[in-house]
This record gives structure tokens, sequence and C-alpha cells, in this order.
């Protein structure tokens, strides 16, 4: 039969993944991806408690300022706030933001205490850069800002007006630079994690294609030799499964430059492939069944029959739990009860 596909070849994997690995997915929104479908799998997946993170810089930023501990305050320099009000953190997406400082540093804080009670305990913590482009302060103290102005490439600009700022491309050296010193500090902090690297296959057309290839092409410089530097660390081929394996603009989304969702389930059984332990691809398939059963929505939903259904539900998460006692279903075992009532 001819091939018609140009198959990447996978690694092999230095570790593998079951339902006692603890992780954490730190980056581009390709990685949130990634930790979002663990989660569901009911995997334990601490997913980017800085939010969306870009470039090597913030990401090593923001794994230091895990390994230190340090919380933010009212006079952390990452915080500002513009002309409407609200306050944001120069290290955090949007969705830390809020309206007053007290909200935003409960936001943040929130999701970093987490983050740093689960650092010692991790077991994997997967990475995914997607662009190798900075974005500076020009001013320290701009005065289309309130509060702190941050010094050093900040991980989000918050639509803020352009000329504010200056942009840099980190070349293979920077890009390990910056990351070597954070996973040095980590490894101090936890010896048996494991750094999964990956480069995000979304293209950043605001860098203009040939730009975003430079980007690229420097990224993956720079996690090659990461992965030469650092026994613990290891590379994922995402980037190149969507770009040579899926060569076809079918495999991307309606802006043609992010992942379809046929191309993210492709590269999700790839990865489920390499890391996952069988048993740990069987709980989550019966994991998977259990979620699908909960969206159904009953005809009539205080029938007998409902009822009964939703009971062999519970029993199924019951022998599922025993089996595997690391699993979480608190959520799913309330919304039975709930039902149950009703």
């Amino acid at each position: 039969m001819t091939e018609l596909l140009t198959k990447v070849k996978l690694p092999k994997a230095s570790f593998s993944i079951d339902h006692s690995s603890r992780m954490m997915s730190l980056g581009s929104c390709f990685s949130e991806g990634i930790g979002e479908r663990l989660a569901r799998g009911k995997f334990s997946c601490d997913i980017n408690p800085f939010g969306i993170l870009y470039n090597p810089y913030s990401i090593a930023k923001a794994i230091d300022t895990m390994v230190e501990g340090r919380l933010y305050d009212e006079d952390s320099p990452e915080l500002f706030s513009t002309g409407d009000g609200w306050w944001h953190s120069f290290m955090h997406h949007s969705r830390f933001s809020a309206p007053t400082k007290e909200e935003c540093l409960r936001l943040i804080n929130g999701r970093l205490q987490t983050a740093v009670e689960g650092l010692p305990k991790l077991d994997v913590l997967l990475v995914t850069l997607g662009t190798a482009y900075t974005y500076s302060l020009k001013d320290r103290r701009p005065e289309q800002l309130d509060g702190y102005a941050f010094a050093g490439a900040v991980a989000n600009c918050h639509k803020l007006p352009e000329k504010l700022f200056v942009r840099e491309m980190q070349a293979p050296l920077g890009v390990v630079e910056s990351l070597s010193y954070a996973f040095e500090r980590l490894a101090k902090a936890n010896s048996k994690v494991q750094v999964l690297l990956t480069v995000s296959p979304i293209r950043y057309v605001r860098d203009g294609f040939h730009d975003s290839q430079l980007s690229k092409a420097s990224l993956l410089l720079g996690v090659d030799e990461l992965c030469r530097k650092y026994p613990n660390c290891s590379y994922f081929p995402a980037y190149e499964i969507l770009l040579d394996e899926l060569r076809d603009y079918r495999f991307y989304a309606d802006d043609m430059l992010h992942p379809s969702a046929l191309a993210v389930d492709y590269i999700w059984e790839y990865f489920c492939q390499t890391y996952l332990t069988k048993n740990a691809r069987d709980v989550m398939a019966e994991c998977q069944d259990i979620s699908r059963a909960l969206e159904h929505r009953p005809f009539h939903p205080d029938s007998e029959q409902y009822k009964n259904f939703l009971t062999q539900i519970t029993l199924k998460i019951g022998r599922l739990m025993e089996k595997c006692p690391t699993l979480d279903f608190k959520k799913e075992l309330e919304l039975c009860r709930t039902r149950l009532k009703q």
C-alpha cells in the first residue's frame, strides 16, 4: 500500500505516566490543551498556574517564583493598573485581572499557593514554548500605568500600546540560558521531576511568517541543547507531527493557524501512546465513559429508569476508585446524589 503520510518517529519515553503521577503543564495554549485533556482523564495535573505563557524568559521566571515560594503582595512590581481602573500582572494572563488590587492578588496567590505546595511532589512538568519573542517595557514608569512598573520581559502585554514595549527575539543560547537556571533550581527543590518540553505548533502570524519560523527555529535549537544538557529533560515532537506528518490545511482550524480538533486528537493519541501506561489508558477510557454518561440529558429525570442509571454509574465509580484510589470523582458523585434526590 502507498504510504500517504511522512510518519514522525516518536521518542522512546524515559518515564511513564499513570494515575498516581503528579503533573503540571506550563506554557502556551497547546500546553493548556494537553493539561485539560489529562485532567478530563482524571490525571492529577495543575494547569498553567500563571495562565498562558509564551516565551522562555517568562516560563523560567514562573518556575523561579514557584521554587522560591514567593507570593505576591501590594508592592509586587508585576502589578499595575490601567486607566479603566482594572488591576493586572505583567506575569499573568488576563484571567487573573480584577477591578481591585486586592481581588487581583487573591486570584494570583490562590493559584500560586496551590502550585507551590504541589511542586515538591511533582513527577512531570510539561513545558510548551510558544515563541522566542519577548516584549519589555521601554520605560520603567510609563505615564499610562499606575503602580509599579515591571523590569524585564513581560508574560502578557494586556493590550497596552505597542509603543510602550521593545520587541526582541531570544537566540537559541538565550533560550538555553533563560531555562537552565530555572531547571537547575527546580531539580534542587525536586530531584525526581521529569521535564517534558514541546514547541507549540501554532504559528504566530502577528510576527510575520518568516519571523515566526525564525522564532520556532530558535526554540527548537534551544530545546535540543537543553535535552542534551539535562538528563531529566526530554522532547515530544508535537510541532513536527503537525507540520510534517499532518501537512495539510484540513488539519487546521478556520483561522488556518491553530490545529483543528482532529489534529489535536491525533497529537494527543501519540502523546498517550508514548507516555501513558496501558493501565492508565484503560482507566482513562473508563473515566471518559462515566463523563459522557453524566452529560446525557434524560427525557424523564424523575423516572425510576434514570435513577437506576445513576445508581449504576455510582457503583461503577466505586469499583474504579477501588482499583485506582488516587482518582477524584467528588464532583461526579455529588452530581449523582443531587439528581437521585430530585
